[in-house]
C-alpha cells in the first residue's frame, strides 16, 4: 500500500475538513510570500482538491 493510498483511507470521510486545510496552508502560503506565487498556490490547491475529491488531474496539468 503506497503513501497515497493510506493518506486516502485516512481522509474518507472528513473531505471537508482536507479541503479547509488546503484553503488554510495556501492562503499561509500566500500571506508569507506576499501573494508572489499566488497563481502557481491556486494551481497547486485545486490539483490537491482534486485528489481528495477523487478526481485525479489530467495528465499534462
Amino acid at each position: 500500500m503506497s503513501m497515497l493510498d493510506k493518506l486516502k483511507g485516512l481522509l474518507q470521510g472528513h473531505e471537508d475538513q482536507a479541503h479547509q486545510g488546503v484553503e488554510k496552508a495556501g492562503d499561509y502560503v500566500d500571506g508569507k510570500t506576499g501573494d508572489k506565487y499566488s497563481g502557481q498556490v491556486d494551481s497547486a490547491q485545486q490539483k490537491i482538491n482534486q485528489q481528495i475529491d477523487g478526481n485525479p488531474p489530467a495528465s499534462g496539468q
